[in-house]
């Protein structure tokens, strides 16, 4: 028997460690991040691009195949040697190669453009890299915050219970009024309705943060990270920018741009193939060997290629104007994002040094007022009810402080040239 309750145990704890109870901690933002990295299909999906892109540059350097040729030339059809291949002395079976000479400028073109795909491929990795860290932080703040609402709830739920237990007890005793009794209700089945609301709100915010982190979400969240200081100086804001992903895939899509110019100027110019053909004929009959060249004729150039030529010139300028655009917009929201992080910091210092405590105190006075039978219960209710409008309000402006953190943190992810072992911080923008 006690065999048998040992290898049960050993059976539960086995099944609770396969289940994941002790196996993982609380889940921290890097380590978030870190999953949502190793798990992302995009960066699959652009490291694959780049894979291909590379492949054809070089194969874009390289000569067309040479075409192989078989046939049967000036077979009769009428007369005492109809279909016959020996008679007729001007049959002959052929076989020839054909091989087209494209010119080296434009093989090393085309080779050049695809190498610009890869490197825009490249820059992709840089930018899903960046919009994985920031999303997954977004997502996982949004869970954090409301969760710590949620236990400041709970905590005046059962702060109101007390206060409505003891009206209740001092009206049974002649000394309070029924309204009391039931403003106490009221107020506690409102913050109960608060309640079930944040329970909702966070659970869409766990169903967000699933995105990323897949089974993970459901684990416990750590404590946020300090989101009162940047990887990055702020003085340092426009330093580097061209650096950013975002405008990184611009300068890349500038770069494909100018090789498609290069490849349309050089079709410009036809190439040479070269045919060589070996004719064997009947018996009695010199068999032959012919050499042939021949060319395309830009007849129409003024109509074609140089249409063609423009066409790409047009959509150079246009990658560069959406360049400029770019530039100007993300240094409008690189500012934008670092003023209302400030200005966020400044109210949450606001918050904790003056909202918060000014709050209690009223508590404070309301409750002592009270006691004291100089105030009723509804106006201990009241302040109550202010101080948790003053705590959820904090909680809102922290959690907008903290988007604002990571929209700035993770502009531009480290380590550019491997996008999955880079670490989960941020570097000047």
């Amino acid at each position: 028997m006690k065999i048998q309750a040992r290898h049960v145990g050993g059976w539960i704890l086995a099944a609770l460690l396969s289940g994941g109870v002790y196996a993982a901690g609380p889940l921290t933002l890097v380590e978030a991040q870190q999953i949502a990295e190793n798990r992302a299909p995009q960066l699959t999906a652009a490291r694959a691009q780049e894979t291909a892109a590379r492949e054809m540059a070089v194969a874009a350097r390289q000569l067309p195949d040479p075409v192989l040729k078989v046939g049967v030339n000036n077979v009769p059809v009428s007369g005492e040697g109809a279909w016959s291949l020996v008679q007729e002395g001007m049959t002959m079976r052929s076989v020839a190669l054909m091989q087209e000479f494209t010119r080296g400028a434009k093989r090393e073109a085309r080779s050049d453009r695809a190498s610009q795909e890869a490197s825009l491929a490249r820059v992709q990795q840089r930018l899903s890299l960046a919009e994985i860290r920031r999303e997954t932080a977004l997502s996982w703040f949004e869970v954090a915050y409301q969760e710590r609402t949620l236990a400041f709830i709970k905590t005046q739920i059962d702060e109101l219970d007390l206060q409505r237990q003891a009206g209740e007890a001092a009206f049974r005793a002649g000394r309070g009024e029924q309204a009391d009794v039931m403003a106490a209700r009221l107020a506690g089945e409102r913050m109960r309705d608060q309640l079930a609301q944040m329970q909702r709100d966070i659970a869409i915010a766990r169903a967000r943060l699933t995105r990323w982190v897949g089974e993970d979400a459901a684990r416990t969240l750590a404590e946020p990270p300090d989101i009162e200081h940047l990887s990055w100086q702020p003085a340092q804001l426009l330093e580097g920018i061209d650096s950013h992903p975002a405008l990184s895939m611009r300068a890349a899509g500038v770069a494909v741009a100018e090789a498609d110019v290069r490849v349309a100027r050089e079709n410009r110019k036809p190439d040479v193939s070269v045919e060589l053909m070996y004719s064997q004929r009947g018996p009695g009959y010199p068999n032959m060997v012919s050499l042939n060249f021949s060319m395309p004729l830009p007849w129409d150039r003024p109509q074609r290629q140089d249409r063609e030529l423009a066409a790409q010139l047009a959509k150079l300028d246009q990658a560069k104007a959406e360049q400029e655009d770019m530039l100007r917009s993300y240094q409008a929201e690189l500012r934008a994002s670092l003023a209302a992080w400030q200005a966020d910091l400044a109210r949450l210092q606001r918050y904790d040094a003056e909202l918060i405590p000014l709050s209690r105190q009223q508590i404070d006075a309301a409750m002592a007022g009270y006691k004291a039978a100089t105030g009723g219960l509804q106006r201990v209710l009241e302040a109550r009810r202010m101080a948790v409008d003053t705590q959820m309000e904090r909680q809102r402006v922290a959690l907008d402080t903290a988007r604002a953190w990571a929209s700035l943190n993770y502009v531009n992810p480290r380590e550019e040239d491997n996008p999955l072992a880079s670490p989960t911080q941020g570097v000047q923008p």
